[in-house]
């Protein structure tokens, strides 16, 4: 059996247990650190070093990811925020910064709108722009929507969702299709949500880390970031893709210490 680090932590909210790894200085500027759909503290943990010691640096498990408890109904990007405001009021946090990749590029996106309080956000690789979708994906779509209705009553409910779902696998993603009902329902409520809206409200200055490869979230959605955002740079790695942390460590720990000035 696993034994926990006295650096990783539990802390619960609204009945749900949020699990995070708090690290650096106690005595620092605050940073919190928020992974990608799919992911965990884990996954960004090469981020958290990079900051250490000069930072406080709290890496969370999103809820319904890693040691986090799951959501109990759907939840968008706004419920999520909401979450993690609760989390930074009840762990005492003042005057931090925020780092989010993928998903959780999103969720900073919503706070860096809604706070006065952020001294600066890393956007990563970051969701929040709603993709174009070409013919084909709304075709599967409409295909889907449309299958959810006939099959039940053509083979009756239970073997139209066994049905259902033999369609699901086939089409779905692989985050959608390894994911619970309830955040598949996250997922698709989430991709949905376009937060350019919110982006002129950010007032913290913001750096945006992308891989010019990336075709999860691509460099034209960071250039629309970077439009948007009053105070916003970019710094664009050749030959990475979604995962430019990991890509490209040597180039993003350079850029992210300079732009926390850890030297």
């Amino acid at each position: 059996m696993k034994q926990e680090s006295s650096s990783e932590k539990n802390i619960i909210i609204d009945g749900l247990k949020l699990h995070y790894e708090e690290t650096g200085d106690p005595a620092a500027p605050a940073v919190i650190l928020m992974h990608g759909w799919g992911c965990n503290h884990s996954t960004v943990r090469s981020i958290a070093a990079a900051l250490e010691p000069k930072m406080h640096v709290f890496n969370l498990d999103l809820p319904g990811h890693g040691a986090s408890d799951e959501p109990r109904e759907i939840w968008g990007v706004d419920e999520y925020a909401d979450f993690v405001e609760q989390f930074i009021e009840k762990a005492g946090i003042k005057d931090f910064s925020l780092i989010g990749h993928s998903y959780g590029g999103r969720i900073s996106i919503m706070l860096g709108a809604r706070r006065n309080d952020i001294s600066k956000i890393v956007l990563v690789d970051a969701a929040g722009v709603k993709p174009k979708r070409k013919p084909a994906y709304y075709i599967k779509v409409y295909t889907y929507k449309t299958l959810k209705h006939l099959l039940p009553l053509v083979f009756g409910r239970e073997k139209g969702e066994i049905l259902l779902n033999k369609y699901r696998g086939k089409v779905g993603s692989s985050d959608y299709r390894n994911s619970s009902p309830v955040m598949r329902g996250i997922m698709s409520r989430s991709v949905n949500q376009d937060l350019k809206v919110y982006m002129p409200s950010i007032k913290a200055p913001t750096l945006l880390i992308w891989g010019k490869n990336d075709i999860a979230t691509p460099l034209s959605d960071a250039k629309i970031m970077e439009r948007l955002i009053p105070d916003a740079g970019l710094v664009a790695f050749d030959n990475c893709g979604h995962y430019s942390f990991l890509d490209n460590p040597g180039g993003f720990r350079a850029v992210i210490r300079e732009f926390f000035k850890i030297h």
